[in-house]
C-alpha cells in the first residue's frame, strides 16, 4: 500500500492500516488530495445507515420522526468512522479561539490551549450546537428527496476544504504536528483541478436524478460553493490568530465546510 493512502487513512478513517514508512511533502501531498475520496467512501457508508432506517421496522412510523432518526445515525457514523478526529479539531479550534487577547503572547496562549486534551465551554457549545444543526440540515434534506446525495456532497467537500487549507494559502502555526506536515504541499493548480472534478461529479448527480435534473445540480454546485467559502472563511481566521493551520484547524474546517453544505442545500428550494 502507498504511503500516501496509509497517511489518508490513518488520518481520515477509523481502519488500523500500517503507518506510512516515510512521510516527506510529496506523500502528504497525495495524501491529502486523496481525502475527498475517502470522504466519498465514509459517505457511503452513512449514505447505508439512511437506507437501512428506511427500510426498518421504523420505516413504518411517521415520516419525520423516521428521517431525524436516520440523519441523527447517519452523523453518529460518521463521527464513528473518523474517530470523532474532526469534531474534537473543531472543539480545541473554538476553544483556541476564545482565548482574548492581541498582545504577543495571545497566540502562543490559544495554541495552548489547542494542545490541552480536555474540552472547555467555547469546544463544547460549539460541539453542540454545530452537530444539532447537521442533524438538522440532514433531516431537511431527506424530507427534500436529496438526503443521501446531500451527505455524500457534503463529505466529499467537506475534505476538498481540507485540500484548499493545505495550498500555499496558510502556512503551518506550530513548526510540528499534521500541519506542519501538510501546509503549502498542494499547489493551487492541483486543488483546482481537483475542485473542477468535484464540481463536474455534483452536475452529473444532479442531472441523474429523475425528480431533480437541473435545480438539483444548480443546488449541489451552490452547495459545494458555499461549503468552500465557509472553509476559506475558517482557513483565514486562523491565519490570523494562530499564524497558521494545525491539524486541530483542518477538523475545524471540515466539519464548519460539512455544516455550510448541508445548511446551504437544506435551505435551498
Amino acid at each position: 500500500m502507498p504511503d500516501s493512502v496509509r497517511l489518508a487513512l490513518g488520518t481520515f478513517t477509523i481502519l488500523r492500516v500500517p503507518p506510512p514508512r516515510v512521510v516527506d511533502r510529496r506523500t502528504a501531498r497525495d495524501a491529502m488530495l486523496l481525502a475527498p475520496l475517502v470522504g466519498a467512501l465514509l459517505a457511503l457508508v452513512g449514505a447505508v445507515v439512511i437506507l437501512a432506517v428506511r427500510l426498518s421496522p421504523l420505516g413504518h412510523r411517521t415520516h419525520i420522526v423516521v428521517t431525524l432518526v436516520a440523519a441523527t445515525l447517519a452523523i453518529i457514523t460518521l463521527a464513528v468512522l473518523t474517530r470523532g478526529l474532526h469534531l474534537d479539531g473543531l472543539a480545541d479550534t473554538a476553544d483556541g479561539l476564545g482565548v482574548k487577547g492581541d498582545d504577543d503572547g495571545a497566540r502562543e496562549r490559544r495554541l495552548a490551549v489547542m494542545r490541552q486534551p480536555d474540552i472547555g465551554a467555547f469546544g463544547a457549545i460549539t460541539l453542540v450546537l454545530v452537530l444539532v444543526v447537521q442533524i438538522l440540515a440532514l433531516t431537511a434534506c431527506d424530507l427534500a428527496g436529496r438526503g443521501t446525495v446531500s451527505l455524500v456532497l457534503a463529505c466529499v467537500v467537506a475534505r476538498l476544504a481540507i485540500v484548499w487549507a493545505c495550498t500555499p494559502l496558510a502556512r503551518s502555526a506550530r513548526p510540528d504536528g499534521l500541519g506542519a506536515a501538510v501546509a503549502g504541499s498542494v499547489p493551487y493548480a492541483a486543488a483546482a483541478l481537483l475542485t473542477a472534478a468535484v464540481l463536474a461529479v455534483a452536475v452529473l448527480l444532479g442531472l441523474g436524478d429523475d425528480d431533480g435534473g437541473r435545480r438539483l445540480a444548480a443546488a449541489l454546485v451552490i452547495g459545494t460553493a458555499v461549503g468552500l467559502l465557509a472553509g476559506y472563511l475558517v482557513v483565514r481566521r486562523a491565519q490570523a490568530r494562530f499564524g497558521g493551520i494545525t491539524g486541530d484547524v483542518l477538523g475545524a474546517t471540515a466539519e464548519l465546510t460539512f455544516t455550510a453544505v448541508l445548511l446551504s442545500l437544506a435551505l435551498l428550494p
